[in-house]
């Protein structure tokens, strides 16, 4: 034990991200659910633009301009929004004002394993509770775990499934605690929660500008809820936690709804025909409405298959954790990229089959 840190703390997994290789690497990188588009013009005009003025002074504390744009995108009051150094810290800061030891934080999983990690932070108690193999919504469990803090990602990932708002709706209407409807991958699909927010006070839609509109290296996300709950996110957050260049460039993307949604279309083109290939191959692949696929290799070799795409060059995700281990997500990239991935596929899995013959062939021939 390191006599430095809390016993929880020094207890507990680190939260390990996809791999990230240095800027300028060669390399295919299908892993983190990046949008493979730049972000908006008008958002890269604002950054060649900055002014040292923003830099020399603390920026506004709650994003005040992002917070009016959003709120005319999304036809929300500007009241109802926080914003955040992504939405991983909102989703800490909900957390840290909600949750203590001897509280209780309910999941279905798999899901994002950081709602494990922030837990373990506090000292809580984690619920995980198991979706089924059609990932409907374990609905009674969720009710009767009733944590105080309940987190569902819809979209959810590694899945790409959504989960129905009449089912968001029983859930928060029978829960005490706190309802997190975490929408990172919203933009991909055609049904939100959004309407939730207004209907109760215990619900928080939390969304980020990393997928959709091509921002992950900003680090700017963003929550929507009842005034009266976020009074107390608003005590728990850091003072100046938006910096003034993500504000100004996260205005100028969001406001760009017709370059974002261009973009979107491109991917779920791709995600429709990166589908139908990988099935071509063999893999089950389950329906999505993210920006990644949850793909099976029929021969349950998906270890295998990650690390020697990786040797090629093509980076994408394996969980080594329960009910994940034959599985792969893989990220919609490029139709170019996607192609390279396929082709990839087809020679590993050929060498594969070639080379698994010739030793079943070597078996039965040993007298």
């Amino acid at each position: 034990m390191n006599k430095y840190f809390r016993s929880n703390v020094d207890a507990m997994a680190s939260y390990i991200p996809g791999e990230q290789p240095r800027h300028g690497t060669k390399i295919i990188k299908l892993n983190s659910n990046e949008n493979p588009y730049p972000p908006s013009p008008a958002a890269l005009a604002v950054l060649r633009n900055i002014d040292g003025e923003w830099l020399r002074r603390y920026p506004e504390p709650f994003g005040g301009e992002f917070r009016q744009a959003a709120s005319k995108v999304l036809g929300v009051p500007s009241d109802s929004i926080i914003v955040g150094n992504g939405s991983d810290e909102l989703l800490s800061v909900i957390v840290r004002a909600c949750v203590e030891p001897g509280k209780k934080v309910v999941y279905p999983m798999p899901t994002y394993v950081l709602y494990r990690t922030l837990t373990e932070m506090q000292s809580a108690e984690i619920t995980e509770i198991s979706y089924s193999e059609d990932y409907s919504l374990p609905l009674e469990e969720l009710v009767a775990a009733n944590g105080s803090v309940t987190f569902i990602a819809s979209p959810n990932s590694p899945s790409g499934h959504v989960v129905a708002t009449d089912d968001l709706r029983k859930l928060a209407s029978q829960l005490s605690g706190v309802l997190v409807i975490d929408e990172a991958y919203v933009d991909f699909t055609e049904e939100n929660a959004l309407a939730l927010v207004k209907e109760y006070e215990n619900v928080i839609v939390i969304r980020t500008l990393s997928k959709g509109y091509s921002l992950a290296g900003l680090r700017l996300g963003f929550g929507v809820a009842n005034p009266k709950l976020l009074h107390g996110l608003f005590k728990v957050k850091d003072s100046y936690n938006i910096d003034a260049i993500a504000c100004a460039i996260g205005t100028a993307a969001i406001t760009d709804q017709a370059y974002k949604n261009a973009c979107v279309a491109k991917i779920k083109a791709s995600r429709n025909q990166l589908a139908t290939d990988l099935k071509q191959l063999g893999f089950h692949i389950w329906d999505s409405q993210t920006n990644f696929l949850l793909a099976q290799p029929k021969e349950g070799n998906a270890e295998y298959l990650y690390q020697k795409l990786k040797e090629r060059g093509i980076l994408i995700r394996y969980f080594k954790q329960p009910g994940l281990e034959d599985k792969l997500r893989i990220t919609v990239g490029t139709d170019e990229q996607n192609q390279a991935l396929v082709e990839a596929l087809i020679y590993l899995l050929d060498t594969r089959d070639k080379r698994d013959g010739e030793e079943r062939f070597k078996t039965s021939a040993t007298p």
